[in-house]
């Protein structure tokens, strides 16, 4: 296998694992939010969003290159590689690329979720005090896997970090 696919490889790797890290812990924030206002935690609500945000996460991962994005700002930003800033500015790029859309879908899912039991509910205060949230939660959460996902993906791949 040539590097190009290796990289390919581990890229995929890495949408995989942060896809699901990602859905897992965003949908899990989303219904303890959810919880808090109606006083009970759904565990179907919970795995239907979660299994939608996991498939919503890989198809961005898989359509967006997060890398060749991140490495392109990164560029005309003068960011070296590896340095604690360009890991503060890659997670945020992640983030808004990832978290918007999957907090808009739990959202609109619980949103009609609720409503069709005849909770009267407006739909963007909702969205947006959980956009809120899920973005300082993903950055976070971002923040802390990338790296090592990253270091976990590249030696199961047999290469070596920078």
């Amino acid at each position: 296998m040539d590097k190009g696919q290796v990289m390919r490889k581990v890229g995929m790797q890495m949408s995989l694992l942060m896809g699901v890290t990602l859905s897992f812990c965003l949908s899990l924030v989303g219904n303890l939010m959810g919880a808090k206002q109606s006083g009970a935690f759904s565990v179907v609500g919970f795995l239907i969003g979660f299994v939608i945000s996991t498939i919503v996460s890989l198809v961005i991962g898989f359509i967006v290159p997060i890398k060749k994005v991140n490495d392109s700002i990164c560029g005309k930003l003068n960011l070296e590689p590896g340095a604690m800033v360009t890991r503060f500015v890659e997670s945020l790029i992640s983030d808004i690329i990832y978290t918007p859309i999957m907090t808009l879908l739990m959202v609109f899912l619980a949103y009609k979720q609720a409503t069709s039991h005849g909770a009267q509910i407006p739909f963007l205060p909702m969205f947006l005090s959980s956009l809120v949230v899920c973005l300082i939660v993903g950055y976070i959460l971002i923040f802390i896997f990338m790296p090592l996902y990253m270091k976990l993906v590249m030696k199961k791949n047999g290469l070596e970090m920078r």
